[in-house]
């Protein structure tokens, strides 16, 4: 792990020890947890320090602010969510896009069900992105892209980025209203977005 990167791109200090990774790990661990306990709005950088056992200034290290820190917890959730996926898809047929479908919209009900934090905070913090051409839904439709192109043997090109794109809106507003009154998904409204977006995607990949 020594040397490696971290995926964020938003963090003010990149980790390069086992024990620097460690502490961040930490940190968005208690992040996850409090947002489930307060909600975003009493979030605060204090508590996330206090919940996670290290001194103020170790998160002030890595991150700005509580927004930034939302933000951190939001990427690490997506590379969880494209590694769960990738784990779904060996069980899928190469030909069967609407299983490839349906395994990415099963592991978002599995994690936002499961998930700490992930009610509050999936793929994106709740304060709106500063950049709108990097925000939440455009980069799962990106990770989506890439997965389904490598699992269907299409070209990631601008088409298929497009429906994934309007997929993913369209799954997200369906899934916030899903979740919206039943903590664990109105099954009927969770049933007609997976028939909304096969019918979609059924004249681009059929």
């Amino acid at each position: 792990m020594e040397g490696v990167p971290h995926a964020n791109t938003n963090l003010r200090r990149t980790p390069v020890q086992q024990r620097s990774a460690e502490r961040l790990a930490r940190i968005l661990d208690a992040c996850a947890e409090l947002l489930d306990e307060t909600g975003y709005e009493q979030l605060s950088t204090r508590a996330v320090a206090a919940r996670a056992g290290v001194p103020i200034g170790s998160v002030y290290r890595f991150f700005s602010n509580k927004r930034a820190l939302a933000d951190a917890l939001a990427r690490r959730n997506l590379d969880s969510y494209a590694e769960r996926i990738t784990d779904r898809l060996t069980a899928v047929e190469a030909t069967d896009w609407r299983g490839a479908i349906d395994a990415v919209l099963d592991e978002y009900l599995a994690m936002k069900r499961s998930v700490p934090g992930f009610a509050l905070v999936d793929f994106g913090a709740p304060a709106p992105d500063e950049d709108p051409a990097d925000d939440a839904n455009q980069r799962v439709a990106g990770r989506l892209t890439e997965l389904l192109a490598g699992q269907l043997g299409r070209a990631a090109d601008e088409d298929l980025l497009r429906s994934i794109l309007v997929c993913v809106e369209a799954a997200d507003a369906l899934l916030k209203l899903a979740f919206r009154t039943d903590p664990s998904g109105d099954t009927a409204i969770v049933a007609e977005t997976r028939v909304l977006i096969h019918a979609y995607l059924a004249r681009t990949l059929d």
